[in-house]
């Protein structure tokens, strides 16, 4: 059995594919983003820019690794789902080599050149509908009795596809805010809606068969409420974006506040029915659980932020909950799902390990670290450097280990 690291191997399986352009991806925006936060911390480091930081960041932790990642764990997993034959990496690589090209370039030409940015967004686009298109067609040959998952996270990739385009388009007429508008609509409505298929779909399975007398409970009325959950907030940015008078914007506030007080507590109840308690004895399994707490946690937050805004009548908090989603319950679930699919595919025990639980637990003071920085406060910048250098060194550690184990064949010597 061949030890040594080799560029091929990483071809030997989607999963392999997948993830390791994924977190390619994912370090590169992730420096990126830790230079630009030093810079603006300490204006030492004299970063060109081409375009909106906001906008080159919300693009690129949104759209740039995490469709990545999901077609490492979609090709994998969802033909056992579906109940039809699995795609090669043959036929899904180039569509993956696109979006990761195009969205390197993407973050260059966010320093240095708008058409160059435009290009490798749509260079992005043309490979997230070529491998939208792909697994609709695994979809469309299924005929297993349940294909609700399926289904799902099909209709997410539309939304995807929408979102990126529309936010070129936007950009081509100037109008860098319906961009991003349209970066957070494929945050919530696609990125978030995959999340929480999986977690549906996944979590209760998980959950049941390492803890005896934990059912594996997923309604599909549950799956509707998490849709619902993350759906609703890519509405509210469109409605966020209306002139309403003075007086209806306050009373939609506190409106909003209400419904997202009241979904986070009906999460947060959820999470706990699924397990959460029992599961934290496990920490690959608790940290499924934690990432999913998150999603309640995020839409506290943003009722808080809500009804902040409301009494002070202005914009308050408002980065906070959207952090607590993407970092604390998309980051937090990325590094327990991805961890797992890679232990199980590599022929190691299904552990967490004291290096992977650790990295976790880090992650999630980074979070509250983040969190804390949208308060106004005059330590704001500092906080959002050693957020970004702390989430930068967690995917780092984290990222070029499981590399590491993706370059190399198994160690079981099974194939995959």
């Amino acid at each position: 059995m061949d030890p040594h690291w080799r560029l091929r191997y990483t071809l030997l399986a989607p999963h392999r594919l997948g993830f390791s352009l994924a977190v390619v991806m994912l370090l590169a925006a992730s420096l990126w983003w830790a230079l630009v936060q030093l810079e603006r911390a300490s204006g030492v480091l004299g970063l060109p820019g081409a375009m909106p930081e906001f906008l080159t960041h919300a693009a690129a932790m949104g759209f740039g690794f995490m469709p990545l990642f999901f077609a490492g764990f979609l090709f994998t997993a969802g033909p056992k789902w579906l109940d039809v034959a699995p795609l090669s990496v043959a036929q899904i690589q180039w569509p993956l080599f696109m979006q990761c090209l195009g969205w390197l370039l993407w973050l260059l030409g966010g320093l240095w050149s708008r058409p160059l940015a435009l290009a490798g967004l749509a260079l992005a686009w043309v490979g997230l509908v070529w491998m939208s298109l792909l697994y609709a067609g695994l979809v469309r040959a299924s005929r297993a009795p349940n294909q609700l998952h399926g289904k799902m996270a099909r209709a997410a990739f539309f939304v995807g596809c929408i979102s990126v385009a529309a936010l070129g388009l936007s950009m081509l007429a100037g109008r860098d805010d319906l961009a991003r508008a349209w970066a957070l609509t494929g945050i919530w409505g696609f990125i978030g809606v995959v999340f929480m298929t999986v977690a549906h779909r996944m979590i209760p399975f998980f959950t049941h068969g390492k803890i005896p007398g934990v059912e594996a409970w997923r309604p599909t009325w549950v799956m509707a409420l998490l849709a619902v959950a993350v759906g609703a907030q890519a509405v509210f940015v469109w409605l966020g974006m209306l002139p309403w008078p003075e007086g209806l914007a306050s009373a939609g506030l506190w409106l909003r506040g209400a419904f997202e007080w009241a979904i986070g507590l009906v999460l947060i109840w959820l999470a706990v029915r699924w397990g959460l308690v029992p599961a934290l004895k496990i920490p690959l399994l608790g940290m499924l659980h934690i990432g999913f707490l998150w999603l309640g946690l995020s839409n506290l937050i943003a009722g808080t932020a809500d009804w902040w805004s409301a009494s002070a009548g202005a914009p308050m908090w408002q980065l906070a909950a959207l952090h607590a989603f993407t970092m604390g319950c998309l980051g937090s679930l990325i590094l327990a799902m991805v961890s797992r699919v890679a232990a199980g595919h590599s022929g190691r025990p299904l552990v967490a390990g004291a290096l992977v639980w650790s990295l976790f637990l880090l992650l999630q003071l980074t979070v509250v670290v983040r969190v804390v920085a949208a308060l106004p406060m005059a330590a704001g910048a500092a906080l959002l450097a050693l957020a970004a250098v702390l989430w930068l060194a967690i995917m780092a550690v984290w990222g070029l280990r499981l590399l590491g184990w993706w370059g190399r064949v198994r160690i079981d010597g099974n194939p995959g």
